[in-house]
């Protein structure tokens, strides 16, 4: 039997391999996710505001994205393109979900600075 110092160190080695996993997996779908184009406005979807947050809860990975309105015409594909580029990095056999969040309502203020200036928002500073 191992002593008691070596059991702990590996348990810790273990845990800290398992968050940095963890955080690899949440990085690349977000970075998965900046591929994933509204079709209407012709930006990424992190860049609109559209993802809330991209978590793992029992080795799954949750997508909590929106739309720019109810009645989205990309409604229906919006959250398969998102699982699908999530899919793509992380690999097929992963557990993707992608809910969608009416809580907070959307609003062009959510489109980070570089995209709102790229379609002709002006930016005010605060």
């Amino acid at each position: 039997m191992a002593p008691m110092d070596e059991v702990s160190d590996s348990f810790a080695t273990g845990s800290a391999s398992v968050a940095v996993d963890v955080a690899r997996r949440i990085n690349a779908a977000w970075n998965a996710l900046t591929y994933v184009y509204d079709p209407e406005w012709h930006l990424d979807v992190v860049s609109l505001g559209l993802v809330y947050d991209v978590r793992e809860e029992n080795a799954v990975v949750v997508v909590e994205m929106t739309f720019t309105a109810p009645g989205c015409a990309a409604s229906e594909t919006l959250p398969e393109m998102a699982r699908a580029a999530v899919a793509d990095a992380l690999g097929e056999d992963a557990a993707i979900e992608v809910h969608v969040a009416w809580d907070p309502a959307w609003s062009p203020a959510m489109i980070d600075g570089m995209a709102a200036a790229a379609l002709g928002f002006r930016i005010s500073s605060p």
